[in-house]
């Protein structure tokens, strides 16, 4: 089975709660507060709070009075370092892996979405749909791929990141392989960055590009920055399994998600959207709504067989559920995982042919 790679190894969490040395959170956003939770349900302590030196100035996070990296190297002799933030940005994340020569640093995983831990109980619950999954993978570089990341969520371990790691251009260089001709629709595509990815690889020599963006800041600069761009149609919606209103947040960027307290938002279901129409290519980032956007484009991934290209790493399940639900809808795709420079196990992407 292929969660017999994890049975040698110390779940982050179990590291963590019997270290004798202090455990100092670095970050303080919505990646330290889930972490505190975490320590919360398996009684993990922190003894201090650390931010980028930039970022000091006094503040206080959940009763720590945030402080320099330096600032703790007086305090303690040694410590721990709990990753709490995620970042693609390249000095950032040399300097995190020069602390991590000088000073144990672990990243305690948790969802982008939702609540549910990868911890012993997850693996036990999803062990046969993991060698499901781990078995449809088309090539020796996605099961390394598959096998490091369920490593890292489990143990925290930083350094199963930097072999694993692709830029894009090998992804669409050598799986995707976009062309002319191509009818690209782009779900989650926040100001028309990813449209310009998909001009880059496939060309101006496209068929048309349809593209959603659910957040209405977002969609105003979508709209400008398409403005000049031939047969291209945009379409304030969120992506669905059935067409419907749902309450988004108010988030901009690229974190507008289906949420409980927020804006009302119009989804509708790829099928719904091209009317029959063919896809060639479809780019997916849509912030927990995975399943559901998937389910609402069976028609067309049964009839067009479109090359996808979907995020797979906003919940734990996304890296073996995604790979399942796709399969069964048609059974002839192929699936690659690649996992892109970013701490921590984000820009993990599943690509299917």
């Amino acid at each position: 089975m292929i969660t017999d790679i994890l049975k040698n190894e110390t779940s982050v969490w179990h590291r963590l709660k019997h270290s004798k040395k202090p455990i100092v959170l670095y970050g303080m956003g919505d990646g330290a507060d889930k972490v505190l939770s975490a320590f919360k349900k398996y009684t993990i302590t922190a003894s201090a709070v650390i931010a980028s030196d930039d970022f000091v100035r006094g503040q206080s996070f959940h009763g720590f009075t945030v402080k320099k990296l330096s600032e703790v190297e007086q305090e303690f002799s040694d410590f721990t370092i709990a990753l709490c933030f995620a970042t693609q940005l390249p000095d950032v994340m040399d300097r995190i892996y020069q602390i991590s020569k000088t000073h144990e640093i672990v990243v305690p995983s948790v969802p982008v979405f939702g609540n549910i831990l990868f911890d012993d109980e997850f693996i036990l619950a999803n062990a046969a749909s993991l060698d499901c999954a781990y078995n449809l993978l088309a090539d020796e570089k996605s099961k390394e791929v598959f096998k490091n990341i369920l490593k890292f969520y489990y143990t925290g371990k930083i350094e199963l990141l930097p072999p694993i790691t692709t830029d894009k251009d090998e992804a669409f260089n050598n799986i995707l392989r976009l062309g002319c001709n191509e009818s690209y629709v782009d779900l989650g595509a926040y100001n028309g960055d990813t449209i310009d990815e998909f001009l880059n690889y496939a060309g101006t020599n496209y068929k048309r590009i349809i593209a959603l963006e659910p957040n209405s800041k977002n969609f105003e600069k979508l709209k400008s920055h398409c403005s000049e761009m031939p047969n291209v149609t945009l379409w304030q919606l969120g992506s669905y399994n059935k067409n419907t209103e749902l309450i988004f947040n108010n988030k901009a960027g690229r974190n507008s998600a289906i949420s409980e307290k927020g804006v009302k938002t119009q989804v509708a279901t790829v099928d719904t959207i091209l009317c029959g129409m063919a896809a060639s290519y479809i780019k997916a980032d849509v912030e927990g709504a995975d399943f559901e956007t998937i389910e609402g484009m069976k028609n067309t991934l049964k009839n067009f067989k479109p090359k996808l290209n979907f995020a797979a790493y906003h919940r734990f399940e996304d890296i073996f559920m995604l790979i399942l639900l796709i399969s069964k809808i048609n059974p002839k795709y192929k699936f690659y995982l690649r996992h892109h420079p970013y701490i921590p196990a984000w820009d993990t992407n599943l690509y299917c042919i």
